[in-house]
């Protein structure tokens, strides 16, 4: 299996809804926390663009919800690059339930298509997706 960068996420109550259970907006926000922390991790300078007008804008996300989850759930994200097309990366997610022995059920899977921009004058035009990022993201690539 292809290697996945992974984070960890304890459900709150804020996340869920008056059932109790996770409302679906969060596991969208969990993509961003996930793309995020390896930002952080793996390709910080990428970061440092961002005050030179750099932008990582996402253009599509999706999310196929298999189980239910409710506060306090212990979540592991795993992110995969699927594919790269010239100033823009979708990645592939992974949502797994963590139990208390150690074993792990898939609950969700997700997709995020994210566009390199730089923002000129009101808006923004294309541009080449950063070669530090691209070399993070190389070791997560989906298997062909």
């Amino acid at each position: 299996m292809t290697r996945s960068y992974e984070y960890r996420h304890t459900v709150t109550f804020q996340e869920t809804n008056l059932l109790g259970n996770v409302y679906y907006v969060e596991f969208l926000k969990w993509q961003g926390a996930c793309r995020e922390h390896f930002l952080m991790d793996h390709a910080r300078t990428v970061v440092d663009e961002f005050d030179s007008g750099f932008v990582l804008s996402t253009v599509r996300c999706s999310c196929n919800y298999g189980l239910e989850l409710f506060a306090f759930d212990s979540i592991l994200v795993r992110m995969r690059l699927a594919k790269v097309m010239w100033n823009r990366i979708v990645l592939q997610f992974e949502y797994l339930r963590e139990r208390d022995d150690g074993t792990t059920e898939e609950v969700a899977r997700g997709e995020q298509e994210i566009a390199c921009m730089q923002r000129d004058g009101d808006g923004t035009v294309d541009r080449d997706i950063p070669p530090v990022l691209l070399e993070a993201l190389e070791p997560y690539r989906v298997d062909p």
